[in-house]
């Protein structure tokens, strides 16, 4: 991999040793995947917040860097509401833990907005076209599909080597010729709400890693873009995906003739083969609700008390900006938690089952809290928590 002269001296140390070692892993990164160069970066989000994935060792190691980022970073979710942890059932062990994470980020600059939804709350951090070096499955998908930025899928170290240095290896969404369709899916239903979660779950089964492009009925809106690639990211590895006359359109051709058909029967499936009986939970936001998802739920929540624990997941300058909603939510018995969501904190683990309107969560739920988790409509997990009986 070329380097300039000015990357040379930090890969040698002469810019000292955490820039030493961050560009030690961005070229390490390179040429594993054959990068000609490393390319400027707009913005970096980075993962490898929450104290329940990274433990102590985790901990030291970000401890151990010194220096300040060079570009504008934010977090991933923590493992925790970072003032309402109390009321999530977490351990004062934990917390600390995770307030010294969270602090050890801070001292490093990074901006302490521990969101999976950032584009939700800084319109600067991505535009067309920009390259970004993004770590948390759904809002890289996000940043590719909709917002037409480029990033790769980064691990939690090459995202903060990449904030530091300020650069990420031009390889795999950064170029064209990666980002053309593999697959063109077409899907004869009309589709609304958690209809397009539930298409992200099948599809993200059926094209793993591929870059699929959408021929729809309906006409999604950007939330429901944001669910259809969160779930294809988690039950899939999808990075990025195309919509017929919604989404930019591919730098290049479709990669190959292979067409799938999906309809009704096949949305449908998802909410049958997982229903919400017996779930002691409901949990929305995941990824992380945006203002327009608040109104919703605080509409569908007025003059209601919930009989079993809600949870309502947003970013912290979401639910400052509209007070107003999370007052009425919370009216109910409901808890807007911010700073964290269902699928990286521990208070997950106190449940055996969680009702959620997500296909992300859907797919993680049972595998990184080993919690099973039923899927129904925002409307329906509302009517869930605030009625006796089954969901």
């Amino acid at each position: 991999m070329y380097l300039s002269q000015e990357e040379e001296r930090t890969l040698s140390g002469e810019c000292g040793k955490t820039s030493r070692r961050m560009m030690e892993i961005l070229v390490a990164l390179g040429d594993i995947y054959g990068a000609e160069r490393l390319i400027p970066v707009r913005s970096v989000q980075i993962a490898g917040v929450s104290f329940k994935n990274i433990g102590d060792a985790g901990l030291e190691w970000i401890r151990d860097l010194n220096g300040q980022v060079v570009v504008p970073s934010i977090l991933n979710p923590a493992g925790m509401d970072l003032c309402r942890w109390q009321e999530m059932g977490i351990s004062e062990e934990f917390a600390s833990k995770q307030l010294q994470t969270v602090e050890a980020y801070r001292r490093l600059g990074i901006t302490i907005d521990c969101t999976c939804t950032p584009y939700q709350i800084y319109d600067e951090l991505a535009r067309p076209g920009d390259h970004l070096a993004w770590s948390e499955s759904s809002a890289v998908s996000y940043a590719n599909s909709v917002i037409g930025a480029r990033t790769n899928r980064e691990g939690g170290p090459s995202a903060l080597a990449a904030a530091l240095i300020g650069k990420t290896p031009a390889y795999g969404y950064h170029l064209d010729e990666c980002r053309r369709p593999t697959h063109l899916i077409k899907v004869d239903a009309d589709l609304a709400g958690s209809d397009y979660g539930a298409l992200g779950f099948v599809a993200g089964r059926i094209v793993k890693d591929g870059v699929p492009l959408f021929r729809l009925r309906s006409r999604p809106l950007r939330d429901e873009l944001k669910a259809l690639g969160a779930a294809m990211a988690a039950s899939g590895s999808v990075a990025l995906y195309y919509v017929e006359g919604v989404t930019f359109s591919p730098p290049l051709p479709l990669e190959s003739e292979e067409t799938l058909s999906l309809g009704r029967e096949e949305i449908e499936e998802v909410y049958e083969h997982h229903p919400g009986s017996g779930a002691e939970i409901v949990a929305l936001g995941c990824p992380h609700c945006s203002v327009q998802e608040l109104e919703r739920v605080a509409d569908l929540l007025e003059e209601k008390k919930v009989t079993k624990e809600l949870w309502i997941c947003t970013a912290r300058k979401t639910a400052e900006a509209r007070p107003d909603l999370v007052r009425k939510i919370e009216a109910s018995g409901a808890r807007v938690l911010c700073d964290t969501c269902m699928v990286v904190s521990p208070a997950s683990e106190r449940f055996s089952k969680m009702l959620v309107n997500s296909g992300k969560a859907l797919s993680y739920l049972p595998g990184l809290c080993g919690v099973k988790a039923g899927f129904s409509s925002t409307k329906d997990c509302i009517r869930a928590a605030t009625e006796e009986g089954p969901a």
